[in-house]
């Protein structure tokens, strides 16, 4: 039975202010997203058959980067869609024989400090419940916002959410059959729709998701410092 991993890089850059998508910056010499399709593709614990979902305007200099790094590591790209959503549903679509795949992970492209230990965790724990998702406490007060009007929430009772989250593959294959719903924010929310729990198992702090520069220095320092 294989294992899955479905690498979402659909970023364009804006809130970056970068000249090019932000999944294909440099990473300590390499872009973020050969940094986090290696993390799956040669995890020595047991390697990933990789899926990317990459906009069409993006495959062909994609395809120009991996050939300037050498990057080798096996991988399948399919076209995003418009939503995380619909990239997702392309990806779980252009799986050749389902029957042959026992979990099904979905990860951010610019999580690439995504470490084997934290990986496993989530595989394990989706093949013993279905469904497993990491998440970290929250150091900062959180206030919900209605209107013109606040409230402090208790943030014990909250946690943050990271990928990959993992899943049984019939599980999910099933769940992304449902019709899109704007409510869907990540595949968790959609495999909960049918009813089943998701288990949370513990995340890391430094699996961060890159979505501004000073994230891109505190992920070259954790590499350089670790």
């Amino acid at each position: 039975m294989k294992t899955i991993a479905i690498i979402v890089a659909g970023g364009s850059g804006t809130r970056f202010g970068a000249q090019v998508p932000k999944q294909f910056l440099e990473l300590d010499g390499i872009p973020i997203l050969m940094r986090t399709i290696r993390t799956f593709g040669e995890n020595r614990d047991g390697s990933f058959d990789v899926i990317v979902t990459l906009p069409e305007s993006q495959m062909e200099l994609w395809h120009a980067l991996c050939e300037q790094y050498g990057f080798t590591v096996p991988h399948r790209v399919v076209p995003g869609g418009e939503t995380r959503w619909h990239s997702v549903k392309n990806a779980l679509d252009s799986i050749d024989d389902p029957a042959d795949v026992d979990v099904i992970a979905v990860h951010d492209g610019v999580r690439p400090l995504a470490g084997v230990s934290l990986i496993n965790r989530v595989v394990e724990a989706a093949r013993r419940d279905g469904a497993a998702i990491p998440v970290v406490t929250l150091n900062d007060s959180v206030r919900q916002v209605t209107g013109d009007c606040s409230h402090a929430l208790d943030r014990s009772t909250l946690r943050a959410v990271q990928t990959p989250q993992a899943f049984d593959a019939r599980l999910l294959l099933d769940a992304y059959q449902q019709p899109f719903e704007p409510t869907f924010t990540d595949d968790a929310s959609v495999v909960e729709r049918m009813g089943h729990a998701v288990t949370l198992v513990d995340g890391d702090p430094t699996n961060l998701k890159i979505t501004r520069p000073m994230d891109l220095a505190l992920a070259e320092y954790l590499l350089n410092n670790a």
